[in-house]
């Protein structure tokens, strides 16, 4: 399927977007995620439910296909970590750009926009809003409440 069909009908999903890595290298200006998967997957909720995946180097291509793409209107992510020791953050809300993918290494360039970037940490998930769709307001309430949560029960 064409770059353009494509991101059409991934948009028409709403869909969310999740690469993972074996790790992650915060760099000037941006962030590496090193030992990336192979494939981005993808789903939307309610009512559709819809589930997939697609090549890392085909969402890569898609990034500046159709009216509202990601060149256009650049996403917000959520980039969590696996609890690794009590300096590592849960997790970082980015807004990113520019996709340059090589081999197993995906690079963006990134705004913080809540949290702190650790230099280096092994182990991350990094969560992609659906095209044309910043994150919302229930969605940063949402993983702010997570983060709290998390603070009790490690807490206890």
């Amino acid at each position: 399927m064409a770059a353009p069909a494509m991101a059409t009908e991934i948009d028409e999903l709403d869909a969310v977007f999740v690469q993972t890595a074996m790790a992650m290298e915060h760099v000037i200006g941006g962030v590496i995620l090193r030992g990336v998967a192979p494939s981005t997957l993808f789903f939307s909720d309610r009512p559709q439910r819809f589930v997939g995946h697609l090549a890392t180097t085909d969402f890569v291509g898609l990034w500046d296909a159709g009216e509202d793409s990601f060149a256009a209107n650049p996403p917000n992510a959520v980039l969590a970590f696996l609890g690794q020791d009590a300096s590592t953050p849960e997790g970082v809300v980015l807004e990113i750009r520019d996709p340059v993918l090589r081999g197993e290494e995906l690079t963006y360039r990134a705004t913080v926009l809540d949290g702190t970037l650790p230099a280096w940490v092994e182990g991350c998930t990094l969560f992609i809003d659906p095209f044309g769709r910043p994150i919302t307001l229930d969605s940063t309430i949402g993983f702010r409440r997570h983060k709290r949560r998390q603070a009790t029960l490690n807490a206890m």
